[in-house]
């Protein structure tokens, strides 16, 4: 007798462990996402729906077996092997069986089966769902998923599968980041940035270099970089007569409209300066009112949409790599000297 209260016992005790193991499947997709298929007429499965709202019922019921088989393995192993024996094993069990549940072994077998007839029982829970009920336990509603920064939330961008290409992954990310960088950042330094002083006589040779530049803006200084009294545009120059001295000068073709932008501002506020003036260039100055370079729409975009933007004229895909090889060799004498 003692023998097959054993048996019993274990019996009970293998399936305690195995409706442990079990973990009912809810929907790969959000409850967003489903209220959003079904609003926008797009198919869903039956599964999908089947598992969110038989969710908490097979929960339930699994909680009340193991229950019921908890009871069973404890009055039949005190019966079998007596309240001391008995009892220190039914307390271990009783301790134990989760953890004996989650090994993964355990658990793969017995996801694999329950997996198998999933749809059955999803059914059969379906049409009882009306007995069901009665045993069904009030769970912990599970949290909204939420993200909690920028970074988390390009994380899961950039982790996304199937849903946005890496293009539009791209364009996510920057975006994302756009408002956190500078402006001295992104700027063209001001060791390559091309100049004409206001003086300068616009005849066919200094328009063909400017030409040459492929950019279609340029400071106009009186003296040094540090004192810009303007901006000449190359548009306004073919229409430029240059065989009148007057109208040949770099200071009367040029615009005296000048817009400044400290280095230490974002981007974001650069591009609603941008849209707000009109103009695609600004002066990018420190907080000694020295020029450090200068910050371009084109500039700002490119960071926008993470892309480089050039044209058959661009004679550099990146101003600043140029600015590192220092190609006017500032401050290099034979005398110069790091410290």
């Amino acid at each position: 007798m003692t023998g097959l209260l054993f048996t019993i016992a274990t019996v009970v005790g293998v399936l305690l462990i195995l409706m442990a193991a079990v973990i009912p499947k809810t929907s790969s997709l959000s409850r967003f996402e489903l209220d959003r298929r079904k609003n926008g007429g797009e198919p869903t499965t039956d599964l999908d729906e089947l598992r969110n709202r038989l969710y908490g019922d097979i929960v339930s019921v699994l909680r009340v077996m193991q229950a019921i088989l908890l009871v069973i393995f404890v009055l039949v192993i005190v019966a079998a092997l007596g309240w001391v024996v008995g009892s220190l094993i039914a307390v271990v069990v009783a301790l134990e069986y989760g953890a004996f549940a989650r090994l993964p072994v355990v658990q793969r077998a017995c996801q694999k089966l329950y997996e198998r007839y999933e749809l059955t029982i999803l059914r059969l829970f379906d049409k009882y769902r009306h007995i069901t009920r009665w045993v069904k336990m009030a769970l912990p509603k599970a949290d909204e998923p939420h993200i909690d920064s920028k970074a988390e939330l390009a994380h899961i961008i950039a982790s996304s599968r199937g849903v946005l290409s890496d293009d539009e992954k791209g364009y996510l990310s920057h975006v994302i980041t756009f408002d956190e960088q500078l402006v001295g950042e992104v700027m063209t330094p001001r060791s390559v940035v091309e100049t004409v002083k206001k003086n300068e006589m616009l005849g066919p040779l200094v328009l063909d270099d400017l030409h040459k530049t492929g950019y279609s803006r340029f400071p106009v200084i009186d003296g040094d970089i540090d004192h810009v009294v303007g901006v000449l545009y190359l548009r306004d120059l073919l229409r430029l007569d240059t065989s009148r001295r007057h109208t040949a000068m770099a200071e009367t073709a040029m615009s005296k409209n000048v817009f400044y932008i400290h280095q230490d501002q974002t981007l974001a506020h650069a591009l609603a300066a941008f849209l707000k003036t009109h103009h695609h260039m600004f002066i990018v100055v420190n907080e000694f009112r020295e020029t450090v370079g200068i910050l371009t729409l084109e500039d700002t975009i490119e960071v926008l949409l993470g892309k480089k933007i050039i044209d058959e004229f661009d004679s550099h895909d990146d101003l600043r790599v140029v600015a590192e090889r220092n190609p006017r060799k500032n401050n290099t004498t034979s005398s110069a000297k790091d410290v």
